[in-house]
């Protein structure tokens, strides 16, 4: 079994899951139709099982998902790849999105619509109850956008308190929004978009981690459109890694509960993700860096 350092662990606030600070995004385990992108499955189904194995033999603990992706069909490949799961695993799932016919992403924040994902992450990942559940705001889709998350969140609070779901996190919100759902149940974790390039979030990165409450970035290396840089390849070239590496290690360093979840279908870019938990970046690089974001 390969041993990689995966930049130390974090425990959940409130809970008994710890999971090493180096994830795995499960989003391109799906496949594409046309425009419709994470959609239907893969065209290597067995690559996809192997893709899985591979992460949790080196190591990874912390599988992030959604039965909207596909739909269904990451969850399938996760549940054939890795049942009955490991002890210390974790998978990490949102709802409140259903996809149209043609690719779109809906909101789906009623109480049904919410029931029902919850009963469908289950019966696909083939739990009885799952580790964490985010609830994911879409009164924007692409970016956090102010409006009352109490609805939805006192009925994933049933579910919780039904024995369906162990943790509540949150994805895709404003700070307001994570203030008014802590009023209703505690909150283990927030998801949202931040990278190199991407900064809102730098005071809530700090006001998370003095609260003890993971922040997981999503698209870390910039989602559909990859992070380009030249201060970015440069200090790659000079840490003798490549840009992605140096991205994914600048988050880690940025806070202690940054857990970073990059996804792919390739082992070969896994392998390169993983080793990004041991690149330490000096102080003058990482000013460097920084700078990226207070230039985009």
């Amino acid at each position: 079994m390969e041993q990689i350092d995966l930049a130390g662990s974090f425990t959940l606030p409130g809970t008994s899951l710890t999971v090493n600070r180096m994830g795995y995004g499960a989003m391109q385990l799906a496949g594409r139709d046309g425009n419709k992108l994470v959609w239907g499955p893969p065209r290597d189904v067995d690559g996809a099982i192997a893709l899985l194995r591979k992460a949790v033999a080196s190591g990874v603990n912390h599988i992030d998902t959604s039965d909207f992706y596909g739909p269904h069909v990451t969850n399938q490949i996760i549940k054939k790849a890795l049942h009955p799961y490991p002890d210390d695993l974790v998978i990490v799932t949102k709802v409140s999105v259903r996809r149209g016919e043609d690719g779109s992403w809906i909101p789906a924040f009623s109480r049904e619509e919410l029931t029902a994902a919850v009963h469908d992450n289950l019966r696909n990942l083939g739990l009885d109850v799952l580790d964490v559940v985010n609830l994911r705001s879409m009164f924007s889709i692409h970016e956090p956008a102010e409006g009352s998350m109490e609805a939805p969140l006192t009925v994933l609070a049933e579910l919780q308190q039904k024995g369906l779901v162990r943790h509540i996190g949150l994805s895709n919100v404003t700070p307001a929004q994570i203030a008014e759902a802590r009023q209703i149940a505690p909150i283990v974790c927030v998801q949202n978009q931040y990278n190199l390039a991407h900064r809102t979030d730098d005071a809530l990165v700090a006001d998370l981690a003095r609260d003890g409450i993971a922040y997981v970035p999503f698209f870390p290396l910039g989602g559909f459109t990859p992070l380009q840089s030249t201060t970015l390849s440069d200090v790659a070239t000079r840490l003798g890694a490549t840009p992605m590496q140096v991205a994914l290690a600048w988050l880690l360093q940025r806070s202690p509960n940054i857990l970073v979840i990059p996804g792919t279908s390739s082992i070969k870019h896994l392998r390169e993700n993983l080793q990004a938990s041991m690149l330490q970046i000096p102080s003058e690089l990482v000013a460097d860096l920084d700078a990226i974001g207070g230039n985009a």
